[in-house]
C-alpha cells in the first residue's frame, strides 16, 4: 500500500512512496555532467549534515559524462553506508540536465525531494531545516540562504551587486538548491524540456507556499565577463520560455521591482560592480539571438 497517492490535475505527477523503503525520508537528486573535480566536495558537504539518524537517499545521475564523475561519486559509498544512508549512482550515456532530473526522480523514494547542483556546497544544517519546513500535508517549496561565490575580480564585482538585488534579498530564489514535499511534487509530471528548471519549479508554487530557511549554501557563478553574459542570457531566455509556454505560472512570480533609488545607491557604493552588472545585463539582452546551447554556471 502506498503511503501517498494523489493527483490534483491531469498533468501532474503521481508520487508513490512505498512502505518497503522503511524510514526513507529525504532524497537528494544530484545531476552531474563532467563534474569529477567537484562531485567529491559536494558529497562530502552532504555527509557533514546535521541529520539525526538514517532516512537519507542521495542519487547522483552522471549524464553524458566523458570523465570519471561516476567513479568519483562511488568513492563516497562507504562513507554514506557508515552513516546509514544510501548513495546511488546512475550513469546515463545521454546528456541533458532535465533527463538526469527525471532519472533521479524515478529512483527517488523519499517524501522530501531536494534537487541539488553538483557545484553547490551545502551547510551542515540545510538538509534538516528543509525537511523540517516541508513536513506538511499541503504543497510546500523550500530553499536555503544562497551565498553567491566567485574567484575572479570581475565576477566578484558582479556578485557584490547581484547579492543585493531585491529578488535575491526578498524572495526565495532557489538557485542551485530547491526542495519540495510529496504534495508539492505532484504539481508537475516529468521535468519538461525547458532551459530553467529552477524557475519552472519555483513558479509551480505561490509565494505563500515558498519557504526560505536560514541555513546557507555556496553557489558559484560564472567566471569572467564573457561567461557571465552567456549565463545571464540563458537565464533570461529561460524566464522568457516559461512565460510563453507556461503562462499560467507567471502569476506566481513575486519578483519585486528594482527601484531607481536603490540602483543609484548601489552604483554610488559599488561603482565598478554596478558598471559590470549593468554591462552584463545590456550585452546579454543585445546578443540574445546568439545563444546556441547551455552555458555552465562557472
Amino acid at each position: 500500500m502506498p503511503l501517498f497517492l494523489k493527483c490534483v490535475a491531469p498533468w501532474v505527477r503521481v508520487m508513490v512512496i512505498d512502505e518497503s523503503v522503511g524510514q526513507m525520508q529525504l532524497s537528494v537528486i544530484l545531476p552531474a555532467s563532467n563534474e569529477a573535480a567537484l562531485i567529491g566536495d559536494c558529497l562530502a558537504a552532504i555527509l557533514t549534515s546535521d541529520w539525526d539518524g538514517s532516512g537519507v537517499q542521495v542519487i547522483v545521475v552522471a549524464n553524458g559524462c566523458t570523465d570519471d564523475t561516476a567513479h568519483q561519486a562511488r568513492t563516497k559509498t562507504q562513507a554514506f553506508s557508515e552513516r546509514g544512508w544510501q548513495l546511488q549512482v546512475i550513469e546515463r550515456t545521454q546528456g541533458g540536465k532535465l533527463g538526469a532530473l527525471n532519472a533521479g526522480d524515478d529512483a527517488a523514494r523519499g517524501a522530501v525531494r531536494v534537487y541539488l547542483d553538483a557545484d553547490v556546497i551545502i551547510s551542515r544544517g540545510l538538509l534538516w531545516q528543509l525537511a523540517n519546513v516541508l513536513e506538511s500535508r499541503t504543497a510546500r517549496y523550500a530553499s536555503g540562504a544562497v551565498n553567491i561565490t566567485s574567484k575572479g575580480w570581475i565576477s566578484g564585482a558582479y556578485a557584490r551587486i547581484w547579492r543585493q538585488v531585491p529578488f535575491m534579498t526578498e524572495c526565495v530564489p532557489g538557485c542551485g538548491v530547491y526542495a519540495v514535499n510529496a504534495e508539492g511534487r505532484t504539481r508537475w509530471a516529468d521535468f519538461p524540456d525547458i532551459i530553467s528548471d529552477d524557475t519552472f519549479v519555483r513558479l509551480c508554487f505561490t509565494p505563500h507556499e515558498r519557504i526560505g530557511v536560514s541555513a546557507s549554501y555556496d553557489w558559484p557563478i560564472a567566471e569572467g565577463f564573457r561567461n557571465l553574459v552567456k549565463v545571464r542570457r540563458r537565464q533570461d531566455l529561460g524566464v522568457d520560455q516559461i512565460g510563453l509556454e507556461y503562462s499560467d505560472l507567471v502569476g506566481n512570480d513575486d519578483k519585486p521591482q528594482f527601484p531607481f533609488g536603490r540602483k543609484l545607491g548601489l552604483a554610488m557604493r559599488h561603482p565598478l560592480g554596478f558598471l559590470i552588472y549593468s554591462a552584463v545585463a545590456v550585452v546579454s539582452r543585445l546578443t540574445r539571438s546568439r545563444d546556441t546551447g547551455w552555458s555552465r554556471s562557472r
